[in-house]
């Protein structure tokens, strides 16, 4: 504020030297330069020195100059007003104390862990944890946090991944993916999968697949599993017209129950989507596929790694056919073996 008074005081001082016509001169030049600004800023921002300087300096104009100014009387009695709501203006109410974070973490962990629990019962379990909160800050919290009224709280695939999760241990998922040869051929194969130990079994390959062939192959693969098929109890699939009534009685005849998944929703069979984008990065997607012989003979060879060797998240890094009580013990010796025509690594102890 002292600075740019010095500096004005100064400009005063030299132009005292000047003649009228000279001042006269800039007087035009600055209003020139002004109605050029006035036509580029719409809404100049003066800082709080400049604010004090021109509202000192407006006293001195005639009464008509004054309106036709950046600043006029109204707007120096918005900028008093604005200072006097700075000055008295009182701090704002504390009102509650503020949930603690931890607390609150603890209010919606409940709430997403316990889906059909509503803020009652989840008031109830705090009260017991030792914890005084209102009911209604927890219906408040949950619903912040996208979590509903209960039952209907958990969304359609949140609902559904908890019955896969339920019924993995006798579940089994299907599906088809296409694999383009090179002559432009688009052959399909049909798999199916045994979510608990994500063992995948390669029904087979066709360039023209029909539900008579997708039954088919169903048939065969309960044959070959035979006593194994009482341990399971329901099929995922998804809609294809492939997968026709023919398709499904061949498993409601040995106590499968046939769960379909909502239309466009591939999400709802997880198991079988990661097996085939699997299949299509570390096989098909690297090979020129020569005719279905040689379609089929490849994804037999990675279904076969698949199994007995590729490591899954799902089973604590273990091949679907790995025993969970088997615990390696590391060795000097490390020998390497090649699969699926040399494109995969496996790595075992050397014998």
């Amino acid at each position: 504020m002292i600075y740019l008074f010095a500096t004005r005081i100064f400009a005063w001082l030299a132009l005292l030297g000047r003649s009228f016509a000279a001042k006269n001169v800039k007087i035009l030049i600055l209003r020139h330069e002004v109605a050029v600004l006035r036509r580029q800023v719409a809404a100049p921002k003066p800082t709080w020195p400049d604010r004090a300087l021109l509202a000192a300096l407006a006293r001195l104009l005639p009464r008509l100059l004054r309106g036709h100014r950046i600043v006029s009387p109204r707007t120096l009695l918005t900028w008093h007003q604005r200072l006097v709501r700075e000055k008295w203006s009182q701090p704002p109410s504390p009102g509650r104390p503020p949930i603690p974070d931890e607390l609150r973490d603890l209010i919606i962990r409940l709430g997403t862990e316990n889906p059909r629990w509503g803020a009652r019962r989840v008031h109830g379990e705090l009260r017991r944890l030792g914890h005084k909160v209102s009911a209604a800050t927890i219906r408040r919290l949950l619903r912040e946090a996208g979590l509903g009224p209960a039952p209907r709280r958990q969304p359609a695939g949140r609902e559904w991944t908890a019955f896969l999760k339920a019924q993995a241990h006798g579940l089994l998922a299907t599906d088809f993916f296409h694999v383009d040869t090179i002559g432009l051929q688009r052959l399909y194969a049909l798999f199916v999968m045994e979510v608990r130990t994500r063992t995948v079994h390669i029904l087979g390959v066709t360039a023209h697949p029909t539900a008579a062939w997708a039954t088919q192959q169903v048939r065969q693969l309960l044959w070959q599993l035979g006593d194994r098929v009482s341990d399971f109890t329901h099929l995922i699939r998804d809609r294809d017209a492939k997968f026709t009534a023919a398709f499904d009685a061949v498993f409601v005849s040995e106590d499968i129950t046939v769960a379909k998944i909502p239309p466009r929703s591939p999400d709802c069979n997880p198991h079988a989507e990661r097996f085939v984008r699997s299949a299509r990065e570390e096989c098909t997607d690297r090979f020129l596929i020569y005719g279905r012989g040689h379609a089929e003979k490849i994804l037999h060879e990675y279904a076969t790694h698949f199994n007995r060797h590729r490591p899954h998240q799902g089973r604590d890094q273990l091949a679907p056919l790995d025993d969970p009580k088997v615990i390696p013990f590391p060795t000097a010796r490390i020998q390497r073996r090649q699969v699926v025509a040399g494109l995969i690594n496996e790595y075992r102890p050397a014998s």
